[in-house]
This record gives structure tokens, C-alpha cells and sequence, in this order.
């Protein structure tokens, strides 16, 4: 589907993520989004968007950017991101954005050490392995947990996941608003109008800020821009398979098709022989950091050494 098809934009751009959930004037669907994900009846009634950039105690530190950070008038801390593509170590990652907001509640002086409850989302456009077999997991809720005891032990840090490509509830199996929302995010590129079920304030005001067509000349230019980098990647394999460079499959990365042999269910995992200049496998490596793979996948797909890898990630953070 073409730009010029869509009616609502797509959730899993940057664009359209920060679009719907990351402004002040929408903030009253984060809210809505957030108190449904975690039930809490409306608990949730103000919210004040966070510096989304955060950096390490030295400049030798890692930083982190996040998609949404923001804080509830309880003090309680959220992190959302929207993640297009697997990652080989996503959870290590959300384990170290929690450590961002927990770190900053640390007082000077005197302090019992209590803490307000940190909550890292991911909304995923993939699945974990441990998952792929289980279609109606696809809401998970972690917490620290007394392995013996099989109780929570500490309820103040939660991570909660959305495994998108599971939920394929129709319009007439929605039960819940949870329901609804997850329908929301993964249908609304498709959608050309309301569907009758969801006739409700919220999601009304969802397909009003969605439309493509009252958004002014320079949202239109950024969304166009975003869903660019959306879909660098798959552009990229294509022209590489044009010259010659790819040779194999790829398969859950691309939208078009490339010409192999297909030998059982490969996740995420790229398999061929890339040939050409150094030029041309930067390239479509630095593309393929940008869409979130692993550095093992790139590294089978350029041939370059995951340590050249590694270096190129040094090198992109720095400038």
C-alpha cells in the first residue's frame, strides 16, 4: 500500500508513534493507552512528558533515547517504545532503560532509599522465541519473582510486552478496551474508516489524529520521511539483489522477494553471500542498524565482522 492509499498513519513509524501517544495535545491517549495496559481503572489522570534523551554519569557513558518517557502525577515513571524489528538482546536493553529512571530518584543527603514503580512497554512488531508457539500469549507482564514461592517479590519495577503479530483478534472478537487498543495499533494503515466497534471518545480521536490528510505540509514531510527510514532497509536488499551483492533469502526482514532456497522456519536470521565494495555493505549495515537487527544478522548479511560492526555502532554514536 502506497502512501497515497493510506488513510491513517502507521503506528510503527517513529513518526506516527510520537504522533499519537507523544504530545501534549494527545496526551489524553497515552493515558488511556497506559491505564488500559496495566488495568488500572483510571488511575492514571496526568501525565508530564519526560527529556526523552538520557545520559550516562560520565560522557564515556552509554545513552539512551526513548520513543516515550514520561511521569504520572503518582511519580511513577514509564518508558514506551515501539520496536519494528528483533533484536538479540531486546530484554538486556529494557533491563537497562529501567535503570535510567530508577538511578535518577537517588537523593543527595539522607534517603531511605524508596522508590516510585518504573514501567519499561515494549509494543513489538516481532515475537519472542520462547513465545512463537503459544498465539494467545502476547500480553506479558514481568516483575521480579520469588522463584520458590512463585509470588511477586518486588512489585515496583514492571516490564510489560506486546507481541503485535499474535493478536489477530477480528473486529467481532473484541472484548475488552485492551482489545480494542491492541486492534487500533496493529490495523490502522488498513483501515479507511471507524469501524462501528470502536465508536468511542478515545479511539475517535485516535482516527482524527491519525488522518494523513489533515495533517499540515511539514507533518506530511516527516511522516513521508519516517516511513523512508521504515523502509530503507528493504529498498536496500533490493537494489543490492539487483547488482548482484545478495544471494539467498532473507526472511521477516524484506517485503519483496528475493530469489533462494528456503530450508525450514527461519526467524530474523538472513542466510547468502554478500559480495561487493566495503561502500556498499556500510551502507546497507548502517540501514540495518537503524531498523533494529541484531549485529549477528548484519554480519551474515554484509559479511562484515561483527567487530567492524560494533565499530560502525561506535562511530554513528558519536556523531
Amino acid at each position: 500500500m502506497t502512501l497515497s492509499a493510506e488513510k491513517y498513519i502507521n503506528p510503527f513509524t517513529d513518526f506516527g508513534f510520537k504522533k499519537l501517544f507523544g504530545t501534549e495535545v494527545n496526551k489524553d491517549l497515552l493515558m488511556d493507552f497506559l491505564n488500559e495496559l496495566i488495568n488500572s481503572q483510571g488511575k492514571i489522570k496526568e501525565v508530564k512528558y519526560l527529556n526523552s534523551e538520557q545520559l550516562g554519569r560520565s560522557e564515556d557513558d552509554r545513552r539512551a533515547v526513548f520513543d516515550i518517557y514520561c511521569e504520572t502525577e503518582h511519580g511513577e515513571t514509564f518508558i514506551v517504545e515501539i520496536q519494528k524489528a528483533k533484536l538479540n538482546f531486546f530484554k538486556d536493553r529494557s533491563v537497562y532503560y529501567a535503570s535510567f529512571p530508577i538511578r535518577d530518584q537517588g537523593l543527595r543527603g539522607n534517603w531511605n532509599y524508596c522508590l516510585k514503580s518504573v514501567y519499561t512497554v515494549g509494543v513489538l512488531n516481532f515475537v519472542f522465541n520462547e513465545n512463537k508457539d503459544d498465539n494467545d500469549y502476547y500480553h506479558s507482564e514481568v516483575k521480579l519473582m520469588d522463584i520458590q514461592k512463585k509470588t511477586v517479590f518486588y512489585d515496583k519495577l514492571t516490564f510489560i510486552y506486546l507481541e503485535m503479530p499474535k493478536f489477530n483478534k477480528s473486529l467481532e472478537e473484541l472484548e475488552t478496551r485492551f482489545d480494542k487498543w491492541m486492534y487500533v495499533l496493529k490495523n490502522l494503515p488498513i483501515l479507511q474508516e471507524l469501524p462501528p466497534q470502536l465508536q468511542e471518545r478515545i479511539f475517535e480521536k485516535i482516527f482524527r489524529v491519525a488522518e494523513i490528510a489533515k495533517m499540515d505540509r511539514q507533518e506530511i514531510a516527516e511522516y513521508e520521511d519516517s516511513l523512508k527510514r521504515y523502509r530503507d532497509l528493504y529498498s536496500a536488499l533490493e537494489t543490492a539483489e539487483r547488482k548482484g551483492i545478495v544471494k539467498g533469502i532473507v526472511e521477516g526482514h524484506t517485503k519483496g522477494h528475493i530469489k533462494g532456497k528456503i530450508e525450514g522456519k527461519i526467524e530474523g536470521k538472513i542466510e547468502g553471500k554478500i559480495e561487493g565494495k566495503i561502500e556498499e555493505k556500510t551502507e546497507i549495515a548502517l540501514k540495518a542498524i537503524e531498523m533494529g537487527m541484531s549485529i549477528e544478522n548484519i554480519s551474515k548479511l554484509t559479511a562484515l565482522s561483527e567487530e567492524q560492526l560494533k565499530e560502525l555502532i561506535k562511530k554513528e554514536m558519536k556523531t
